[in-house]
């Protein structure tokens, strides 16, 4: 994993984590303000790492989405054939947040919430009043910079619509009345056209958030759950509009658009096809061409031809739900235990698949589950030093980062 960062100089740093199942591991930091804004380069220093790790033990590069990185990926693909190269799907779903967040009917019913929840927290009358009531528990507030946090928040106010309209229609508000916000909220809070597209808003971002989770976090692999959760956001928003495109459509658009852009890449379609969770949910899992398509499409371009014939072959077994695949403990922990898991169980009877699947679906998603706080490392790069003295720094912070991470996994 490439995580780019900015210091508090506007530097651009990377750090170099390697991610197995066992956990990350920090390699090192990299002061790129001399490489980044040229593929060629980060090929190069991507190469770099490549070899310190062992290009055998590379799987799978994520790094930042910026069409520089994605230059380099495709370079350092020419380069090692059997590495993929995909950007941090943390990172393009949030800016799938970010640009349905920006369509003008959400953003007036953001400012409109905005404007209710900063009058409850300007004025302690209001919000004692409501700290009283039954199960209340603080209204989530949007940060600056997690976009998903816009719709969380949005959804914590839609959970205090009983309390919030209580208020308003209560004989404590009158005296707020002679003021106009508080007119303004009590108009807002009593509308129910508000609290529908609310409502609406929050379950077309519910699942896009949930994948969010999934992506964001370090405590499995996530590559094997984003084409599903992809396509769950897409199919979810068509359900919810009755299939009307003139409604669905602005929204399918957003998210085809970063999905087709970003993150539509053959590993992501052969770890979907992978996943057993998927594959024997028969109601559910997608038959698009493009899965089956992108699965051969990895095979040929990332797999020693001499197993190709048999991994055709133990392609349809898996299918099939033949030999191992077909035991009733293989379909009942398909959707149990973690996928790499349950290859590492029930892949016995096609061992070239087991171990395509095994490598795939223990990849992660994104760059971004490690840790964030990078402020130790502005230190390698704060001034010049002598080459021992910069070396035997970068040490101290290889032992501290990867100290900090152990603890993470005790």
């Amino acid at each position: 994993m490439g995580d780019g960062w900015k210091d508090s100089r506007q530097r651009p740093l990377i750090n170099f984590l390697v991610y197995c199942p066992k956990g990350i591991s920090f390699i090192k930091s990299i002061d790129a303000s001399d490489i980044v804004t040229n593929a060629e380069n980060l090929c190069n220093l991507f190469a770099e790492i490549v070899e310190m790790v062992g290009s055998k033990n590379v799987v799978h590069l994520v790094t930042d989405n910026a069409s520089n990185y994605k230059a380099a990926g495709t370079l350092l693909n020419e380069r090692y054939p059997t590495i993929c190269w995909s950007p941090c799907a943390a990172h393009c779903i949030n800016l799938i947040l970010k640009d349905i967040g920006e369509m003008g009917t959400v953003k007036s019913l953001v400012a409109l919430a905005a404007t209710v929840t900063v009058f409850v927290y300007n004025h302690k009358y209001v919000l004692n009043w409501l700290r009283k009531t039954n199960g209340w528990r603080e209204i989530i507030r949007p940060g600056e910079t997690r976009f998903a946090t816009t719709f969380i928040a949005l959804k914590s106010l839609h959970d205090h619509k009983d309390s919030l309209q209580a208020l308003v229609t209560s004989g404590d508000y009158k005296k707020f009345l002679k003021m106009n916000k508080g007119k303004e909220v009590k108009q807002i809070v009593l509308d129910d056209r508000f609290w529908n597209n609310c409502l609406i808003t929050v379950r077309i971002m519910g699942p896009i958030i949930r994948l969010l989770r999934v992506c964001d976090t370090d405590e499995r692999p996530s590559l094997g759950y984003v084409y599903e959760g992809m396509f769950r956001a897409i199919t979810g928003i068509k359900k919810l509009f009755r299939s009307s495109e003139r409604l669905y459509k602005p929204y399918i658009d957003i998210i085809n658009d970063r999905w087709d852009r970003m993150l539509r890449k053959n590993l992501h379609a052969t770890a979907y096809f992978l996943n057993p969770a998927f594959q024997y949910d028969t109601a559910t899992f997608s038959t698009h061409p493009e899965i089956t398509n992108g699965l051969l499409d990895y095979i040929e371009s990332k797999v020693d031809w001499c197993s190709v014939e048999n991994l055709t072959r133990e392609i349809g077994m898996y299918r099939e739900r033949e030999g191992s695949f077909g035991r009733k403990l293989a379909i009942l922990t398909s959707k149990k235990d973690r996928p790499e898991n349950w290859w590492k169980l029930f892949g016995c009877d096609a061992p070239n698949l087991q171990k395509l699947a095994i490598r795939v679906l223990s990849q992660t998603a994104s760059s971004s589950g490690c840790e964030r706080n990078w402020s130790v490392f502005e230190r390698i790069h704060t001034k010049k030093r002598n080459r021992l003295e910069h070396q035997r720094l970068n040490d101290l912070v290889y032992v501290h980062y990867n100290l900090r991470l152990q603890y993470r996994y005790m």
